[in-house]
């Protein structure tokens, strides 16, 4: 079970883009709670409070402890909005959860191990992670905080899957569950090359300097040109 968050929110009243700018001027972040065959409700939290707990890896795998006065829903997070450019989250959206329907969730991989594996510590390879995460499901009781895949015996070119995450009783992968052909790698040791591009010279043209020499030439016949035309314009007012 992933550790617990304490969100306190209060209801929002107004709707729309206009109300939900007045809320972040107000230093609040706008969210709706769907879900558990209740309406949607509409709601506002301290932007200040929630950055620090964005800050946790817990808090986007963990049942959340929503609460409004006196009373307290558990929900999870589902959709999280940022400014992207800014430090400032612009909406949230939140499931409620009931303790015995399933919810889905992405739930974070910790990968350990990697300096003593053989691969890396005797041959010279590198840990490349394929996921970082990965989404399952189950009942809210057994939400697993993060999965751990220890790499320390892996050799190099050898390569995990995601049936070698091991996982609780009750925790289900998703991408496991639609059969062959989707138990996908995650993570794998192997020498990374370095693979140096030289540029390629730039060599004149001949028909290109060619030009570039007819050009000039051209250039000094109209500047003669020009001269001689302002020695006739003397000449025609002397006559």
């Amino acid at each position: 079970m992933s550790e617990d968050f304490d969100l306190i929110a209060e209801i929002r009243e107004g709707q729309g883009k206009g109300a939900s700018r007045r809320l972040r001027h107000e230093g609040k972040v706008p969210a709706i709670i769907y879900g558990a065959g209740r309406p949607p409700r509409a709601l506002a939290f301290d932007h200040n409070r929630v950055l620090q707990q964005l800050e946790s890896e817990s808090f986007y795998s963990s049942i959340l402890n929503i609460k409004v006065g006196e009373k307290s829903q558990a929900a999870i997070v589902k959709d999280i909005q940022r400014h992207p450019a800014k430090r400032v989250v612009i909406h949230m959206d939140f499931q409620r959860i009931v303790e015995d329907e399933k919810i889905k969730m992405n739930v974070p991989i910790h990968y350990v191990g990697g300096e003593d594996a053989p691969g890396v510590k005797s041959e010279g390879g590198s840990v490349s992670t394929l996921m970082s995460d990965v989404e399952v499901t189950c009942l809210p009781r057994d939400l697993p905080e993060y999965f751990e895949v220890d790499i320390s015996a892996m050799e190099l070119n050898e390569m995990l899957h995601l049936s070698d995450i091991t996982v609780a009783e009750g925790v289900e992968i998703v991408e496991l569950s639609h059969g062959e052909g989707h138990d996908h790698p995650i993570v794998n040791i192997h020498i990374i090359k370095v693979v140096e591009i030289e540029e390629p010279e730039l060599e004149a043209v001949e028909g290109e300097e060619a030009a570039e020499g007819d050009a000039a030439e051209g250039e000094g016949d109209d500047s003669a040109a020009e001269g001689s035309g302002g020695d006739a314009e003397g000449d025609s007012k002397d006559d």
